[in-house]
C-alpha cells in the first residue's frame, strides 16, 4: 500500500469526520435550522439530564456533565447528523444498579466524630460517582476496542424484537425506580434476581406511609405534561417549535416551592444543592474495573445498539451512510473521555433525536448550540434549581417512557407476522424483569442465537419441479405447474449445509427421494448374493451335463468296437452307418452344450436406453453370459423407482466445512453404490475453491459433474440419454 497525501487525508477524515463536512458547512442553509435545533434540545437536556441522574443514583448536576462533554466529543468523531447524544433511561438505570450494588445504603459508616447523616451521605454521592464513571470508562474502552477491530456488526446479533423486548422491560425498572418519589417513601434495596418484584411488593407494603403533597405535585406535573406533549404531537405540522413543557414545568414547580415554603412545611423532597462551574478532569479508580466487567461490556453493547439503530434510521431516511464501526469508536470515545469528567455512560435519546430532526437540525452544530445551553445552565443558573421536587423530575421521566411503553404493540403485531420473533420478545421481557439487566441481556442473546440455530438446523427441504416453458425450477408442493422430470430428482435446501444440519441434509435427501440407501443397498447384497448362487448352480448343472455327455460318448464308443471285432466283415456297411448316427448325436450334444454356456437370450425383451442410466452399457454383445443379462434385469426390477439422477441444488450454500464436504462424498458414494449418479448445482465460486482445497474432486467425483446451473444439469443428462426434445416442447402457466 503505497503511502500518498490523498490517502492520508481520506484516512485522517475518516477517523476524524468532523474534518470532512465542517470545513464545507454551509451557513446559509443549516445554521439557522441548526441554531432552532440546537436551543430546542439544549431546552431538552436540562430536565431530562436532572432527572435522568436519579435514575443512574447520582446527584442531578451529574446528569448536567454527562448532557455537556460527550455530546462535544461525538461533535468531533460521529457520522450521525441527527441523533442527539446524552443521558437516556436505560442506560441511567443500568448504571445505577451497579452504584447501587457496589455502594448501598447500609454499608455506609458513621463517622465517629460528627455522626452526621449529611456527611454519610456525601461521601455515598462521592463513591457512586467513582463507580459510575470507572464503569462509564470501561464501557468506552470496550467501544474503542470492538470499533478499532472492525467489530462493529456485532450489534447485528440483538435482532430488533430483542432491542425492543429489552428496553420495554428496561422501561419496567425505570417506573418501578421512580415510584419511591411519587409516593414519597423509601423501600427497601433489593439486589439479584426478582429483585423488581420484591421492590413493587416492598413499595405496596409502604403505601399506607405515603406522603399525600409529594403525589399531590406527582400528579399535578403528570397531568400537565401528558396534555402539553399531546398538544405537541397533535399540532406538530402548526408549531414552529414543540412548546418545553418540561423547562416550564420545571421552573414553575421550583418557583412554587421555593416560595411556598413547600421543603419546610410538607416536607417535600427537593434535588438540593447544584454547585455551580465544571470540575476538573479525574482519573476513575482502576481497582473497581474487576467488579463491574461484565456490566461495562452489557452497557457498552446496550448503549450502541441503541445508538446505530437511530442513526441508521435517520441515515437512510435523509440519505446519507453511518458508519457502524465509527459510530463504535465515537461512542466509545465520548464515553471513556467523559468518564474523566465525571460523566456516566450516553447514548442517543429517541425523543430527543426526534426533536432534532423535526425542528430543522441538519448536522451535529445543533448538539454544539445544546451543549452551550447545558453550559451556561451548569455556569449560572444552576443553584436556582436547588428547591426543585424530585417528584417532578420523576413525573418527566415517567411522560417520556410513552414511547417504550408503546412497544407492547408489537405483541399482537408480531403473533400475525411471526412467532419466532414474537417468541424472543417475549422471552427477553421477561427475563429483563425477573432476572435484572444484566442476566436478562445475557439470557435474552443466548435464546436469541438458539432461535437463530435452531432455524438453520431446520431448514426447509424440497423437491423442484421444472416450470413449463421456462428454465425455473420450483418446489413442486408450493407451485401447482412445477413437474418433476421423470427419472430425474432435484433436492433443494432453503439454508447454508453445515456441520449443525448436514446428517439432517442426507436423512431429508432420502426421505424426499423416496430412496433409503441403507434398504437399497441391503437389497443389492441380496440380489447380488441371489445372483451369485444362480450362476455357481448354472455352472455345476453345465459342469454336470458336460460329464454326462461325455461318458456316454465314451460308452457308444466302446460299444461300437466291441461289434466291430466280433463281425467285422459281415456289418461293416451297419456299422459305417450307426457311426455316421453316433457322429450326429455327438454334434448335436455339443452344440446344446456350448449353447447353455453362452446364455439363452430372449429377443422378445429389448432394454429401453432411454431410460438408463448414460454411464452404464446396456447394448448386447453376443459373448455375454446368461448371469450377465439375468443380473441387468434384476437391477431393473430392484431399483424403488425408475430415478436414475440426483441433482443437489446448493446455491443457498455460502460455505463449506469438513463435516459438509464428507457428506457430500458420502452422498455420491452411497448413491453410486446403486447405480444413481449424483450431480452439484448451483454452485457459488468460494463454494468451489472451499471444494478443491478439501480434495472433493477425485476420480470418482469428477469436475464433470458440477453445473453452474440446475438447468445446466437436466439438460446434460437429457441429453446423454437422447431426451433434448424434453423440455421444449411445454407451455408456461405458472401458478402458486
Amino acid at each position: 500500500m503505497r503511502c500518498s497525501v490523498p490517502r492520508v487525508k481520506q484516512t485522517v477524515q475518516s477517523w476524524v469526520p468532523v474534518l470532512g463536512w465542517l470545513p464545507h458547512y454551509s451557513i446559509r442553509e443549516n445554521a439557522i435550522g441548526d441554531l432552532i435545533s440546537g436551543c430546542s434540545v439544549g431546552i431538552m437536556h436540562l430536565p431530562q439530564g436532572m432527572a435522568y441522574a436519579l435514575l443512574a443514583s447520582l446527584r442531578p448536576v451529574f446528569g448536567l456533565y454527562t448532557s455537556f462533554y460527550p455530546v462535544l466529543i461525538y461533535f468531533i468523531f460521529g457520522t450521525s447528523r441527527h441523533i442527539s447524544i446524552g443521558t437516556f433511561a436505560v442506560i441511567s438505570i443500568m448504571i445505577g444498579s451497579v452504584t447501587e450494588r457496589l455502594a448501598p445504603d447500609s454499608d455506609l459508616s458513621v463517622n465517629g466524630t460528627n455522626g452526621t447523616a449529611s456527611e454519610n451521605t456525601d461521601e455515598r454521592d462521592a463513591y457512586r460517582v467513582q463507580i459510575a464513571c470507572s464503569l462509564t470508562v470501561l464501557s468506552g474502552i470496550f467501544q474503542i476496542l470492538l470499533g478499532v477491530v472492525r467489530f462493529g456488526f456485532v450489534v447485528t446479533y440483538l435482532s430488533e424484537p430483542l432491542v425492543r423486548g429489552y428496553t420495554t422491560g428496561s422501561a419496567c425498572h425505570v417506573c418501578v425506580s421512580q415510584l419511591k418519589y411519587v409516593f414519597g417513601v423509601t423501600p427497601s434495596r433489593f439486589n439479584g434476581p426478582l429483585s423488581l418484584i420484591y421492590t413493587v411488593v416492598d413499595i405496596c407494603r409502604l403505601l399506607p406511609q405515603t406522603k399525600v403533597p409529594e403525589l399531590l405535585v406527582s400528579l399535578v406535573a403528570l397531568a400537565v405534561l401528558i396534555v402539553v406533549k399531546e398538544i405537541n404531537a397533535c399540532y406538530r405540522t402548526k408549531l414552529p417549535l414543540p412548546i418545553p413543557i418540561e423547562l416550564i414545568v420545571i421552573i414553575a414547580a421550583t418557583i412554587i416551592t421555593h416560595f411556598c415554603g413547600l421543603t419546610s412545611e410538607y416536607n417535600i423532597d427537593v434535588v438540593g444543592e447544584i454547585p455551580s462551574g465544571l470540575k476538573a478532569p479525574r482519573a476513575p479508580d482502576v481497582t473497581l474495573f474487576s467488579k463491574m466487567i461484565g456490566d461495562a461490556f452489557a452497557v457498552a453493547i446496550v448503549g450502541y445498539a441503541i445508538n446505530i439503530s437511530l442513526g441508521k434510521t435517520f441515515g437512510l431516511k435523509h440519505g446519507y451512510k453511518v458508519d457502524s464501526n465509527q459510530e463504535l469508536v465515537a461512542l466509545g470515545l465520548s464515553n471513556s473521555i467523559g468518564g474523566f469528567f465525571q460523566c456516566y455512560s450516553v447514548t442517543s435519546s429517541l425523543s430527543r433525536s426526534l426533536v432534532q430532526e423535526s425542528t430543522g437540525g441538519k448536522t451535529q452544530v445543533a448538539g454544539v448550540i445544546s451543549s452551550i445551553i447545558v453550559l451556561i445552565a451548569v455556569l449560572k443558573i444552576g443553584s436556582l434549581f436547588e428547591d426543585l421536587p424530585k417528584a417532578v423530575l420523576s413525573a418527566i421521566v415517567f411522560v417520556n417512557l410513552k414511547g417504550m411503553f408503546k412497544q407492547f404493540m408489537d405483541v399482537p403485531l408480531l403473533w400475525k407476522t411471526n412467532k419466532v420473533d414474537l417468541l424472543v420478545w417475549l422471552v427477553t421481557f421477561i427475563s429483563t424483569i425477573l432476572l435484572n439487566l444484566d442476566l436478562g441481556l445475557a439470557v435474552s442473546i443466548g435464546f436469541s442465537m438458539l432461535t437463530f440455530i435452531f432455524r438453520t438446523q431446520m431448514p426447509r427441504y424440497s423437491i423442484l419441479g421444472h416450470v413449463p416453458g421456462t428454465e425455473l425450477y420450483l418446489d413442486i408442493d408450493a407451485y401447482k405447474e412445477a413437474k418433476e422430470i421423470p427419472g430425474i430428482k432435484i433436492f433443494h435446501s432453503s439454508t447454508t449445509i453445515y456441520y449443525t444440519n448436514a446428517e439432517m441434509y442426507l436423512e431429508a435427501l432420502q426421505k424426499k427421494s423416496g430412496m433409503e440407501i441403507g434398504k437399497l443397498l441391503t437389497a443389492k447384497k441380496k440380489r447380488d448374493a441371489k445372483l451369485k448362487r444362480v450362476q455357481e448352480k448354472e455352472k455345476k448343472k453345465v459342469k454336470k451335463e458336460t460329464q454326462k455327455q461325455k461318458i456316454q460318448v465314451g460308452n457308444r464308443s466302446n460299444c461300437t468296437l466291441s461289434l466291430k471285432e466280433i463281425n467285422k466283415g459281415n456289418v461293416s456297411a451297419e456299422l459305417k452307418s450307426q457311426s455316421q448316427e453316433n457322429g450326429v448325436a455327438l454334434s448335436m450334444t455339443e452344440n446344446s452344450t456350448n449353447s447353455l454356456c453362452q446364455g439363452q437370450i430372449n429377443w422378445s425383451y429389448k432394454h429401453d436406453t432411454a431410460m438408463s442410466d448414460s454411464d452404464s452399457d446396456t447394448a448386447y454383445h453376443g459373448d455375454d453370459s446368461i448371469t450377465q443379462v439375468s443380473q441387468q434385469c434384476e437391477d431393473e426390477k430392484g431399483r424403488a423407482s425408475s430415478t436414475h439422477s440426483i441433482i443437489l441444488d446448493i446455491s443457498t450454500t455460502s460455505f463449506v466445512d469438513t463435516v459438509t464436504v464428507k457428506t457430500l462424498k458420502n452422498t455420491f458414494r452411497d448413491f453410486g453404490a446403486i447405480d444413481l449418479d449424483v450431480y452439484l448445482a448451483g454452485c457459488q465460486a468460494c463454494v468451489v475453491e472451499q471444494l478443491e482445497m478439501a480434495g472433493f474432486f477425485s476420480e470418482s467425483i469428477p469436475k464433470s459433474r458440477l453445473f453452474v446451473t440446475v438447468h445446466d444439469a437436466v439438460l446434460h443428462i437429457l441429453k446423454n440419454l437422447g431426451q433434448t426434445d424434453f423440455i421444449l416442447d411445454v407451455s408456461c402457466n405458472t401458478q402458486m
